[in-house]
């Protein structure tokens, strides 16, 4: 966050009228899947060929039957070529009772007879009926114009060879016709100038395997682009319809998932720039998805760093509480001690500095460790430790360093057996070290102090346990407050800190554990109870 003149950076966030780019990512992903369809709807090769085809086949077999009664009927037994007359009636009344025009080629590539120039067919008006105007609605005229187009284009794979017919017509001018003079069935494609396509099949006219002509048959294939249009007008219906569903679904599914992250980070950046003030997140942990689980991490990590600010706040107003008792007794000294001249008086005012600067160091010290505590747990290594083995070595060594305090006190360490668990050694040592501390300086002459490991389920208890007055039961939770000190009785003022016990709550709750205090409870023989000592329990998982 940068401050300038009171000025904070505004939310690094994007507006609400602007799209959210996972909006745009999604229908970038799911629109092209589209494309194909619509691809497929504007290229139907394959179906336009198979109609194609079945219009030559058409065309094929009707040639078929005129060529057959051509050959048999319209050339003299004794004649090379057509009876001009008889070829016209036989192509007119057969060409007559289908839609495709017929003209017959000699095999000098003249026109012998045209089914358009022959009888009624050349007279007839041929009907077309057309759109009411102004009644094409849009989506004809742009299925229109997709067809105009895609017959149209220059570079259109489908776009044919246009027709001409010329004012004299001969065989040569058809390529299928002079296929067919060399006795091969010929088809062609082409297109009309209207746009329409013209289908051509021509077919040898023989006798006794003698070409004596060549009959070509075209039709226009009106019907097959109608067929192509229908079934590309139902696609384009269906693309239409799967993208408008496909948008819908990607803004609301983006929506389920944009929003919430942008809540979400709205609700960080304002957590961010509040200093000092509580910033809820929005809960959206109901939703038993990812968002949600994103949610509830938010919430429980916001809800720990609050809970570490309102920890560090506190922490700071005892170590300013506690560190000011020894400075206000250090100032009070270092007034009298110039104004004092008794030696023995002046003595005791050096003493009591002297005193209070080692309470200083060892606030200090305690305080240093207490604030880096839980960085060093958190980079800390975990490793297999036995129990028993760190608990009998630290009685080894209070033993040999402190013999004076211990003198006449009796350590037990009570175990079946190894008790392993993984932890940071340095840290649970440090654990025991405080309770056997302070089991030492309560114990009475004479008494014991009782170490009982034992593995329960999935974790090990540890309890400490000494032949002491115990904790008043009202403050067996104060115990374990920063800088509270119960100590014995004929202890001098300031010898600790307060921060011991402190200090190893939170390197057992670190761990995953749990420490407590209890008193031992006996019996007087006359119905009552007493207290026996305290015992401090300290407990570890072993996963």
């Amino acid at each position: 966050m940068s401050v300038d003149d009171g000025h904070v950076d505004a939310p690094r966030v994007r507006r609400r009228w602007l799209p959210s780019p996972l909006t745009v990512r999604i229908l970038a992903l799911n629109i092209p899947a589209l494309g194909i369809l619509l691809g497929g709807a504007l290229f139907l090769g394959q179906y336009r060929e198979g109609l194609v085809e079945a219009k030559f086949e058409s065309l094929r077999a009707e040639g078929a039957i005129i060529a057959a009664a051509l050959g048999e009927s319209a050339v003299p037994l004794d004649g090379p070529n057509f009876e001009r007359e008889l070829a016209r009636q036989l192509v007119r009344r057969l060409a007559a009772t289908g839609a495709s025009r017929a003209r017959l080629f000699d095999t000098e590539s003249f026109l012998v007879a045209d089914s358009q120039g022959l009888g009624p067919a050349a007279l007839a008006v041929r009907a077309q009926t057309l759109p009411e105007p102004g009644h094409e609605s849009w989506f004809d005229r742009v299925v229109g114009g997709i067809d105009a187009f895609i017959l149209r284009a220059p570079l259109n794979p489908e776009r044919l060879p246009p027709y001409r017919e010329n004012a004299v017509q001969l065989a040569t001018d058809y390529d299928e016709v002079t296929l067919a003079l060399a006795g091969e069935v010929g088809t062609a494609l082409r297109q009309l100038s209207d746009g329409e396509m013209l289908v051509s099949v021509a077919i040898p006219v023989q006798r006794f395997k003698r070409v004596l002509g060549a009959l070509m048959l075209t039709v226009e294939g009106g019907d097959i682009e109608e067929k192509v249009r229908d079934v590309r007008v139902a696609i384009l219906q269906v693309f239409g319809l799967a993208l408008a569903v496909t948008v819908l679904m990607s803004i609301y599914l983006s929506g389920t998932i944009a929003r919430p992250i942008q809540s979400l980070a709205t609700a960080a950046h304002r957590a961010r720039v509040r200093s000092g003030r509580r910033t809820d997140i929005p809960d959206f942990t109901a939703r038993n998805d990812e968002i949600g689980d994103l949610s509830g991490a938010l919430r429980e990590m916001t809800d720990a760093l609050y809970g570490r600010m309102d920890a560090i706040e506190a922490f700071a107003a005892d170590v300013a509480h506690e560190i000011r008792n020894p400075l206000s007794s250090i100032r009070s000294a270092i007034e009298l001690l110039p104004r004092t001249e008794d030696a023995e008086r002046r003595a005791k005012l050096v003493a009591i500095i002297y005193a209070d600067v080692r309470r200083l160091e060892r606030l200090i010290n305690d305080i240093s460790d207490a604030s880096r505590l839980g960085a060093e747990l958190a980079r800390a290594e975990s490793n297999a430790v036995d129990l028993v083995l760190l608990v009998r070595t630290l009685v080894e060594v209070l033993r040999e360093t402190q013999a004076a305090s211990t003198a006449g006190v009796t350590f037990v360490v009570d175990a079946d057996g190894p008790v392993p668990v993984r932890c940071v050694e340095g840290r649970i040592g440090q654990v025991m070290r405080n309770l056997l501390a302070n089991a030492i300086s309560f114990s009475p002459q004479g008494g014991a102090i009782r170490i009982v490991l034992k593995r329960a389920h999935n974790e090990v208890e540890v309890a400490v346990e000494d032949d002491g007055p115990g904790v008043p039961p009202d403050k067996l939770d104060a115990v374990f407050d920063r800088f509270y000190s119960l100590r014995p009785q004929g202890e001098p003022f300031g010898m600790h800190s307060g921060l011991g016990l402190s200090i190893s709550k939170q390197i057992v709750e670190a761990h995953g554990g749990h420490i407590w205090a209890e008193n031992r409870i006996g019996s007087t023989g006359k119905g009552q109870t007493t207290i026996l000592g305290a015992r401090f329990v300290m407990t570890l998982p072993t996963d």
